[in-house]
């Protein structure tokens, strides 16, 4: 079926063929994708538009000698195809499969993991100080799109490189996305960069003119210095990489594979530090993709002819369910604003973003500044609402401490994708929240059992005075339309289940319904349960399970989230400070960090589903199951 691809098993296969092969191959690696990331699901958009610029990167570098940093991995694909994995794109994001990121473990030509944005460029300045104290002599290129290039962290490295005067390319990747369009002062500035491409060719005249200046003293060579740099200024509103200490080279057609091969021949040859821009198309080749982006940056398995899921959801996810309340709550409240890193989308708060646009934020790929802004807002006196990734917190956790808790003041984190989110593997799971979030003072944590009582839980945030951060899993759910039996209150859990004191169960979030099937089945084995529903993780609902504690024989909790630091090591600790001397088994998450694959395989190669964990408290009470009588050990 494919003429070149089925030849390409490695970088030097790539390098035999001659620019019309290669253009042919960037059909075929397209029209490859198409149907293989249809099938699996994946990161569509981004890996279409940097066909090209991949296969000039493998034709002008030496990979694995060269090292090539990929930002984030969203656009990667190419690169794995091109280096020995394609027989194994069957099984992208599968369990055991090829991972949907770079990762060192699975091939000598991905050298750093990635997963989170922003971290190229600081991880190519690491590797090339490696080199340089070796006394190597290779390449090292980091691939960033513009969207990652919002985050502080790029930044920082930029400022680093080009005080270092190190030999470095980076490769901006600019295609006016990250999930969603791009935003800021950033984005404008390359897209003035991208109008102007008259830039490169004055620069360069300039300094030729520069260069053939006799040598009349240092005043005039001064003069000169200046009127080079009023001049590309008229020219070009900043030249910002430039004066961070970069040679800036661009833009450059990123679907021209014969232009960008002659400019990286010639920059790999440039001394110090160096910033190419490229310009590509996110989702091009697949009218569906070029016309919709963000819809296919990360798919589900898809129709290729219509663009539409495989499989159609009647129900609405706990992002939805989330962003609609919101926006509920908003129509009474016009202090109540939406914050987003670059995800409105992901995060729900789309229809926010259409019903409310001057009290909507997207600060693009900053979940820091996000942070903080939200609490300055606070500080202002309006009621910010940060949506954000479990697994994107974490690179915002010194501003919930010291500038919205510390200070007290009234942020809400919507903590979306909490738990094992499956297919996107380690970097993306959000197995830790609970761990970082429960030992910070003045925080009120919660976590609903269901999409109802999420929705309760967001308008109770509306009315807190203070930092208020709840935690739901990515997935949909069924969504009632009656009001909670038991209203929320600060700190009170309830039960939902009573049958008996042989085990007192107590299921943190969404893992209540697991928690319920369990009840009911140890039931049917004489052994009877009461099942705590705790909702709030803090303040932990100190009397309900004290009480309760006493009464029963034994003692479990389950959640999804890692076990040391988890809602059960609080729970221990509760009965420990009260004098309680029973044991608390804890079901949750292992101290590893966990691969990628579908959510029901990792849960139950973890023991954290319902067979598992029955077994295990049926050993926990000598259960006969020839007499059908549990008995206490």
């Amino acid at each position: 079926m494919y003429q070149y691809l089925s030849k390409v098993d490695s970088t030097d296969d790539l390098k035999r063929l001659n620019n019309r092969e290669i253009q042919i191959l960037a059909d075929e690696i397209r029209s490859f994708l198409i149907d293989s990331v249809s099938k699996t699901g994946g990161h569509l958009a981004s890996n279409l538009g940097v066909v090209e610029l991949t296969l000039a990167l493998h034709t002008v570098f030496n990979s694995p000698d060269d090292k090539i940093i990929w930002d984030v991995g969203h656009q990667a694909y190419v690169h794995k195809i091109l280096t020995g994995r394609r027989e194994q794109f069957s099984t992208l994001r599968q369990y055991k499969g090829l991972s949907g990121f770079p990762k060192r473990y699975e091939s000598e030509h991905d050298h750093f993991d990635t997963g989170h944005s922003s971290t190229s460029i600081s991880a190519a300045m690491g590797l090339a100080t490696a080199r340089d104290l070796n006394n190597d002599n290779h390449h090292v290129i980091a691939v960033i799109g513009d969207g990652a290039m919002t985050g502080g962290l790029a930044f920082e490295a930029l400022n680093h490189i080009g005080q270092s005067e190190k030999d470095i390319i980076v490769i901006l990747n600019d295609n006016e996305m990250s999930i969603s369009p791009n935003v800021g002062g950033l984005s404008n500035y390359l897209n003035k960069i991208r109008t102007a491409p008259i830039y490169s060719k004055v620069k360069d005249d300039v300094e030729n003119l520069i260069s053939n200046i006799p040598a009349i003293g240092k005043t005039v060579m001064k003069t000169a210095e200046k009127a080079k740099d009023s001049i590309k200024y008229f020219f070009v509103p900043g030249v910002l990489f430039e004066e961070l200490g970069f040679t800036y080279i661009g833009p450059i057609d990123g679907h021209n594979y014969n232009a960008l091969y002659e400019v990286m021949n010639r920059t790999k040859n440039i001394k110090g530090p160096v910033l190419l821009h490229v310009i590509t198309k996110k989702g091009k080749g697949y009218h569906l993709a070029e016309k919709s982006p963000d819809k296919f940056h990360g798919v589900n398995p898809f129709k290729v002819e219509t663009g539409k899921p495989v499989y159609n959801k009647s129900t609405l996810s706990y992002s939805e369910i989330a962003g609609k309340t919101l926006v509920e709550c908003a129509e009474k409240d016009e202090k109540i604003v939406a914050i987003t890193a670059a995800m409105p989308s992901g995060t729900g708060l789309s229809d926010f973003a259409n019903k409310y646009p001057n009290r909507f934020f997207d600060v693009g790929i900053a979940e820091q500044h996000a942070a903080t802004f939200a609490a300055g807002m606070a500080a202002g006196g309006y009621k910010p609402v940060f949506a954000v990734y479990s697994t994107f917190l974490q690179r915002a956790y010194d501003q919930v401490i010291h500038d919205a808790c510390i200070q007290n003041l009234p942020v809400t984190y919507l903590i979306d994708r909490a738990g094992l989110v499956g297919n996107d593997g380690e970097t993306h799971h959000g197995s830790l929240d609970i761990s970082f979030l429960s030992c910070i003072p003045n925080l009120t944590f919660l976590a609903p059992k269901d999409g109802l009582e999420l929705r309760q839980m967001v308008k109770f945030a509306m009315d807190h005075n203070g930092p208020i951060a709840i935690r739901y899993p990515r997935g949909s759910v069924e969504l009632e339309n009656e009001e909670l039996l038991n209203p929320i209150q600060v700190g009170k859990g309830e039960v939902i289940y009573e049958k008996g004191y042989d085990a007192l169960i107590i299921a943190l979030g969404t893992v209540n319904q697991m928690a319920l099937d369990i009840c009911k089945e140890l039931e049917i084995n004489n052994i009877f349960t009461t099942l705590v529903n705790p909702r709030f993780i803090k303040p932990i609902d100190k009397e309900l399970i004290t009480n309760l504690a006493k009464k029963h024989k034994r003692i479990y909790t389950i959640e999804d989230n890692a076990k040391i630091g988890g809602f059960g090591s609080q729970v221990q600790a509760l009965l420990n400070d009260y004098k309680i001397l029973k044991e608390v088994k804890v079901f949750a998450l292992p101290d590893e960090f966990i691969e990628h694959g579908d959510v029901d395989i990792l849960y139950n190669k973890l023991g954290l589903n319902c067979d598992s964990i029955i077994k295990e408290i049926k050993s926990d009470f000598n259960y006969d199951a020839l007499s059908n009588v549990a008995i206490t050990k």
